[in-house]
C-alpha cells in the first residue's frame, strides 16, 4: 500500500519548516492537520470547590505550555498574586522559557529537565522539602503523579483544564491512509464523531504509551507507534513506516 495522505489530529505547526513539512516534501505526501480536541478551562468557581489553596505551595511543576497558561489564568481569575519566591520546575527548557510570558524570568528560581520527567525528577529530589503544586488536565498521564508519590514528594494535583471533542462531521477519514494521534482524548473524539468507524486499510499511528493503550482498548489496530528506540519522534516513526511500505511496493 502506497502512502499518499496523512491526517494529524493536531493543529498545524506554527513554523513552516516543521518535520512534517520535510516529510511531505521528501515523499510527495499530502499531510493535513485537524485538531480532534480543544482545551476547556476549569472555571474559578469549579476550582474553589476543590479547596486547593495555591499559596499553600512553594513550588509549581509545569509539564506543558498549556499547564503554564492555565496556572496563571486561574491565579488571575481568583485574584491571586503569585509571590516572587515561588519556584518553578519545568519538564523542558522550552517550557521554562515560556514562563517569560507571565513572569520576569531572571528574578525567579526556575529549574528544568532535559527531555523526560525522569530528568526533572532528579532535580525535584534535590528539593524534597518543597510543597509542590502540579497543574494537570482532567485526562492526564498517570506516570507523573505516580512517580512523585513513589518518591514521597509532597504535592497536590490541580485539575485546571479538560479536553473536549471537536465537531469533525465535515471530515472524510477515507481520504487518508494514516491518521496520527497524540493523546487518548483524540481517540475518544474519533469514536464520538464517527461511532460507526471501520478502520479497514487506514493505518493508525500513536505517540506515547497512554495513546497506544487507548487505541488498543478501543478495538482499533495500532500500526505505527512512537517513541521507539529507532524512532524517538512521530515523524521518524512515520518515515520508517513509509520507507518500508515503499520497499514492499517495489518488490511486487
Amino acid at each position: 500500500m502506497k502512502i499518499k495522505s496523512i491526517l494529524v489530529s493536531q493543529s498545524q505547526p506554527e513554523h513552516e519548516k516543521s518535520p512534517y513539512q520535510e516529510l511531505a516534501v521528501k515523499h510527495n505526501i499530502k499531510i493535513d492537520f485537524r485538531p480532534f480536541i480543544q482545551i476547556e478551562p476549569v472555571t474559578a468557581k469549579e476550582f474553589r470547590q476543590t479547596r486547593i489553596n495555591i499559596l499553600d505551595h512553594s513550588s509549581v511543576i509545569m509539564t506543558s505550555r498549556t499547564a503554564v497558561d492555565h496556572f496563571f489564568r486561574i491565579c488571575e481569575e481568583m485574584r491571586i498574586t503569585v509571590p516572587e519566591t515561588m519556584k518553578y520546575f519545568c519538564l523542558t527548557e522550552s517550557i521554562a522559557f515560556y514562563l517569560q510570558k507571565y513572569i520576569v524570568y531572571r528574578k525567579r528560581k526556575i529549574f528544568y529537565g532535559k527531555t523526560c520527567f525522569a530528568d526533572l525528577m532528579d532535580v525535584i529530589l534535590k528539593h524534597k522539602d518543597e510543597k509542590f503544586l502540579l497543574p494537570l488536565s482532567a485526562e492526564h498521564k498517570k506516570d507523573i503523579p505516580e512517580t512523585l508519590e513513589k518518591n514521597k514528594i509532597n504535592f497536590t494535583k490541580a485539575i485546571l483544564y479538560r479536553p473536549v471533542s471537536n465537531d469533525l462531521s465535515d471530515l472524510s477519514l477515507l481520504n487518508y491512509d494514516i491518521i496520527v494521534f497524540y493523546s487518548p482524548s483524540g481517540i475518544k473524539s474519533l469514536l464520538q464523531n464517527f461511532p460507526e468507524f471501520k478502520q479497514n486499510e487506514i493505518k493508525i499511528a500513536s505517540f506515547g504509551a497512554e495513546t497506544a493503550k487507548a487505541v488498543k482498548e478501543s478495538g482499533l489496530r495500532l500500526d505505527i507507534q512512537a517513541p521507539a528506540p529507532e524512532a524517538p519522534s512521530m515523524t521518524m516513526a512515520l518515515e520508517k513506516y513509509i520507507r518500508e511500505a515503499q520497499k514492499n511496493n517495489n518488490k511486487k
